[in-house]
């Protein structure tokens, strides 16, 4: 299908687009009957790496409001656990890893077993593309619309779950090792840009039709830090990216990030910059440069909310960026609790002309 025909793809090669494409970080989620259903059988790590159940949780929301992206279900840490990392998922406390603290472990690592241990990753996307480019159901009712997206961590924030030992509220021993040990950090995140470039185009080449980097802790560092850890990994992930595959876009997101996303947006080569819930909208845009688009950020408790006060700030938000690049979404992912059928009113008020 050309690139004209699907709305997010038009966004995310510059144009503008109305009513603006939308989809929800973590759409595919429990807040979804269907999702829990599927949560009895399996734990998160299989669900994450069988083929047939990845696919399916991808699918649940695009049956459901028709999104104009479906982002592939899985986890920013498949990578470290790709490359020989433990990883368990504990019920209320959430991802556990054996953390990384020395040259030793950090050895460990090998970035040659990723592509055979993320085989099941690319054989969902492979699946989701044939599925929503019109070989079935899904594909037919859109007309073959919707957009595939591909996803990873970026390193600084998957490097926070390595080295903390899983989710932290400030990742105080990722931060320390920055300060006390940088050829060591260095090296980290050395490794996680070369295997996250890697591992990003191979979803390419499954079927991604774009990607996206989540760096959900870039907000914790410092300008320095900021630009060291966080700008300059993603610049040469892009840069690996376009080299590759120079017609696929990327959406970046330094969620917390302030001001630094105007020198993120423009020193990374993201062409969108996702946007937080904390952020201003108008501010953001002043910041980032014109030919970059903008993705965000309504705050997801206010589709908890819903009724009359999600749907007027979900469509002064879609209002206020009439005429520019942008994606309609949240500024962080759906919340657990969100009613379903809010969600549906969010897609109805977001499209309604």
């Amino acid at each position: 299908m050309p690139i004209s025909d699907k709305p997010l793809l038009r966004v995310l090669n510059g144009e503008s687009v109305w009513p603006p494409p939308l989809w929800l970080m973590r759409q595919a989620g429990r807040y979804l009957p269907e999702f829990r259903a599927l949560r009895e059988k399996a734990d998160f790590l299989t669900r994450c790496l069988t083929p047939d159940i990845a696919t399916e949780i991808t699918l649940q929301p695009i049956r459901r409001f028709a999104m104009d992206g479906a982002i592939l279900f899985s986890d920013i840490l498949i990578l470290p656990w790709a490359l020989g990392q433990s990883l368990e998922f504990i019920e209320g406390r959430g991802p556990v890893l054996p953390p990384i603290r020395s040259a030793t472990d950090l050895d460990r690592l090998d970035a040659a077993r990723v592509p055979e241990r993320t085989a099941p990753v690319m054989e969902a996307l492979a699946r989701l593309r044939a599925t929503l480019d019109g070989d079935g159901s899904i594909g037919a009712a859109k007309g073959g619309a919707v957009t595939l997206l591909g996803f990873a961590g970026s390193p600084f924030t998957v490097a926070c779950y390595m080295v903390d030992g899983g989710g932290a509220r400030e990742f105080p021993a990722t931060r320390s090792m920055a300060y006390r040990d940088p050829a060591l950090f260095d090296r980290l995140i050395d490794l996680l840009t070369r295997t996250t470039a890697d591992m990003l185009c191979a979803q390419i080449e499954a079927g991604a039709e774009a990607v996206m980097l989540f760096d959900s802790w870039a907000g914790l560092l410092p300008p320095t830090l900021f630009r060291r850890y966080v700008i300059a990994p993603t610049r040469a992930i892009v840069a690996e990216i376009n080299r590759r595959h120079p017609n696929v876009r990327i959406v970046g997101f330094p969620r917390l990030g302030g001001v630094m996303i105007g020198e993120y947006a423009r020193e990374t080569g993201v062409n969108v910059v996702a946007i937080d819930t904390g952020a201003d909208m108008r501010m953001a845009t002043s910041l980032i440069p014109p030919h970059v688009g903008v993705q965000g950020n309504l705050d997801p408790l206010l589709v908890v909310e819903g009724g009359d006060v999600m749907v007027h700030e979900a469509k002064a938000l879609r209002d206020s960026m009439r005429g520019l690049p942008f994606v309609f979404n949240l500024g962080h992912g759906v919340v657990p609790q969100t009613p379903p059928e809010h969600v549906g009113a969010l897609v109805e008020a977001v499209r309604a002309v």
